[in-house]
């Protein structure tokens, strides 16, 4: 037990700080209310009124989120891959080449459809 004393010390200092943070921050702040500071905040733009029932929105956005997160998830995968290169052997290498074909097919599939297009 008197290994994790440290660690639960600087958790309960963590604790109080961001308590004490928070505190400080509600009593000593200014209390300015206005309707400026009710309305929902878009980056200095003047906020577009919104269809009833919904409006539609562009999904490349998310799908290019997505593809980012995908590859850049493949990238932390050929790291390590690529430091014990030399010790996996042939298993190592065939595997990792079929997780970039994996990888490769619907990159390609994305790209010919223009997924990859601004416009």
């Amino acid at each position: 037990m008197n290994v994790y004393i440290p660690l639960l010390t600087l958790a309960g200092l963590a604790a109080l700080f961001a308590g004490f943070s928070v505190t400080m921050a509600t009593l000593t702040g200014p209390k300015r209310y206005n309707r400026a500071k009710y309305d929902a905040y878009e980056c200095g733009i003047e906020p577009t009124p919104q269809p009833i029932g919904g409006g539609k929105f562009p999904v490349k956005y998310y799908l290019t989120a997505m593809m980012f997160i995908i590859f850049d998830i493949e990238i932390v995968f050929l790291y390590p891959w690529a430091v014990y290169f030399d010790a996996l052997g042939l298993f190592g290498f065939l595997a990792m080449l079929l997780f970039l074909i994996n990888l490769t097919i619907p990159y390609v599939y994305e790209w010919r459809r223009g997924g990859l297009d601004w416009d």
